[in-house]
This record gives C-alpha cells, sequence and structure tokens, in this order.
C-alpha cells in the first residue's frame, strides 16, 4: 500500500513584502487576469476606481491562457508595473 502525504513543499526562505508606496499617483498599474469568469470585470473595476480615488495612472493588462496554468509573463508584469492587481473570481 502507498500512503500519500497531501502536505506540499513550502521555501524555507522567508522574503520580505514588496515596499508600499505611499501614493498611486501617476503609477502603472498591472493587471494580471487569471482568465476565471469575471476576472476582468472585477480587475477592470478596481483599477477605474484606483484612477479615480487615488490618481493612478495608465493600466496594462496581461491574461493567462487559463486559471489552471502558471503565469508565465511574471517578469514582464513585474517590469511593467508600479503596482500590480491580480485575484480570482466566478
Amino acid at each position: 500500500m502507498n500512503v500519500l502525504s497531501p502536505l506540499g513543499l513550502a521555501p524555507r526562505e522567508v522574503r520580505p513584502l514588496a515596499r508600499r508606496r505611499s501614493s498611486l499617483r501617476g503609477l502603472t498599474i498591472g493587471i494580471l487576469d487569471n482568465s476565471k469568469p469575471n476576472a476582468d470585470a472585477l480587475l477592470g473595476r478596481t483599477a477605474e476606481i484606483l484612477a479615480e480615488r487615488a490618481g493612478a495612472g495608465a493600466v496594462r493588462w496581461w491574461r493567462k491562457p487559463g486559471s489552471s496554468r502558471p503565469a508565465s509573463v511574471i517578469d514582464e508584469v513585474a517590469r511593467a508595473s508600479d503596482v500590480v492587481l491580480t485575484g480570482s473570481a466566478d
């Protein structure tokens, strides 16, 4: 009999949280859409509100080919954005 453990392996390295911005004024917002239904609506509206209320700047979009697929564009998103929104919706 084979017994499989449901526990994954977590990296032992602890990284500090990203530096928080004091303001979003003029900053580029990156959106990483995970392709789930309504994720584009949720993230798009959130970006609109940030632009209206906090003066955020341009919005750039990336879309994963499927919600269960890895995001192969992470480095590109990080280079092209000051702040990034990502999330899940259904």
